[in-house]
């Protein structure tokens, strides 16, 4: 996770990145911040897909829900059709219309707000597709399908 940090130009500790990865219960957690999950992203994209020939991309200040997932469907190189497929396997349901328009700009007349549920179930969704230890139908995998 440093190197992917190095990436981007940000240095970070191994102190940090443990603090950051712990329960939120947990005293010794502390939350990352929108400029520090913004480098990561970023030098996740770089690592995955490739340095671009100009500058690394600088870190947003503040990021929204869109945001995120916009960046993890850029460095993990997700087609509309990956992301429906995860989104099936967490047990949420969704449309390509419904989808698309996360990935619009915020003035756009169809643009949607990314809610925590949707980016989580994504997460359950990716979970689940690259963690061979544990069962599909495991507790574990339970996203929020019942929220939209």
């Amino acid at each position: 996770m440093m190197a992917i940090f190095g990436l981007a130009d940000c240095a970070v500790t191994r102190e940090q990145i443990s603090a950051w990865l712990k329960q939120d219960d947990n005293p010794a957690f502390r939350e990352i911040s929108d400029a520090n999950l913004a480098n990561f992203l970023n030098g996740l994209i770089i690592k995955n897909r490739g340095q671009k020939e100009t500058t690394p991309p600088e870190a947003e200040e503040f990021l929204n829900n869109n945001m995120i997932f916009r960046k993890l469907k850029i460095a993990l190189s997700l087609k509309d059709d990956d992301i429906l497929a995860l989104l099936t396997l967490a047990g949420f349901a969704v449309s390509k219309h419904e989808l698309s328009a996360f990935f619009r700009k915020p003035d756009h007349k169809n643009y949607r707000s990314c809610k925590p549920q949707f980016l989580r179930n994504f997460l359950v969704g990716l979970r689940i597709k690259h963690r061979s230890d544990i069962p599909v139908n495991s507790p574990d995998n339970k996203g929020d399908a019942e929220c939209a």
